[in-house]
């Protein structure tokens, strides 16, 4: 029995390594083609960095008129503002051309994916990977970095410290799985990007303020039902000593590392459902 069990475990490390190294070829192969033209690189990456800080100047105008906002000054929304952005950065270079499985569905060259020895999310996730969206990456640590010099209030213990990578890669893995459940969802709606963008940016837009401006039923979803609370608002609460608005454990403040994965295993059991429903365009 104990044998039987270890082939099938090996054969799916060894798909996952495979997967992770088709990944980073391709990947690999789409940044070479990208610094062939490095003045153009540099100016779609400013363009994100520019278009991606019009949100927060948006809530510096806002605070140009109101001193707190829900019981939160501009630097604890600033830092909210900054996980947030950075997160929802790495989730999208890393899977936002999961947003074209639809488009591939409608004109059949998913077809071409399947012949090939590479597990198809790696092909699609990587594909026309765009080293440009480190632009969003970069203005939310920017913002995260004016909000940590703003939090004088914040006593910084090396574990609050510590908590603020682990949001980042935590915080980035679930907008990762949420691209990839979106994917799988345009298996069934062809024409589903914008519902993928009203999760994934839109919850990046809800995250950016605090929970406090929100009904209580709306932050229960995004804590019980869809997670994504735990990218940074039920962490940067405990890291700014402040109660979370829902009667929730301290101990949730150091779940976002399991709810990462937990969310990964949702995706991975919709994504292999999706693929499995598909039935090329019959052409």
């Amino acid at each position: 029995m104990a044998e039987e069990l270890v082939v099938p475990v090996r054969g799916r490390l060894a798909l996952a390594r495979d997967g992770f190294r088709a990944y980073g070829l391709i990947a690999m192969m789409w940044v070479r083609s990208t610094m062939a033209y490095r003045a153009s690189f540099a100016l779609t990456t400013l363009g994100s960095f520019l278009g991606t800080g019009l949100d927060f100047v948006a809530v510096l105008l806002m605070f140009g008129h109101v001193e707190r906002l829900g019981g939160f000054s501009l630097g604890e929304v600033a830092f909210l503002y900054g996980v947030a952005g950075s997160a929802l950065g790495i989730g999208d270079l890393l899977m936002g051309t999961m947003g074209r499985v639809g488009l591939r569905v409608r004109d059949g060259t998913l077809d071409t994916l399947l012949v090939r020895p590479v597990p198809v999310l790696a092909q699609l996730a990587a594909d026309q990977f765009a080293l440009r969206r480190i632009g969003r990456i970069t203005q939310g640590l920017a913002v995260l970095v004016y909000a940590v010099v703003q939090l004088d209030e914040v006593q910084w213990t090396p574990l609050k410290v510590l908590m603020v990578p682990m949001m980042l890669l935590s915080g980035g893995a679930i907008f990762a799985a949420l691209f990839t459940m979106g994917g799988a969802f345009q298996f069934l709606a062809q024409d589903a990007a914008e519902v993928q963008s009203a999760f994934t940016f839109g919850g990046n837009a809800l995250l950016q303020y605090p929970p406090t401006v929100f009904a209580k039923d709306l932050v229960r979803g995004v804590t019980f039902l869809l997670p994504l609370a735990f990218v940074n608002w039920i962490p940067v609460m405990y890291v700014l000593g402040r109660p979370y608005p829902l009667d929730v454990p301290e101990w949730f403040a150091f779940a976002p590392p399991v709810v990462a994965v937990g969310f990964w295993v949702v995706a991975g059991l919709l994504w292999r459902a999706g693929l499995r429903s598909y039935r090329s365009t019959g052409s």
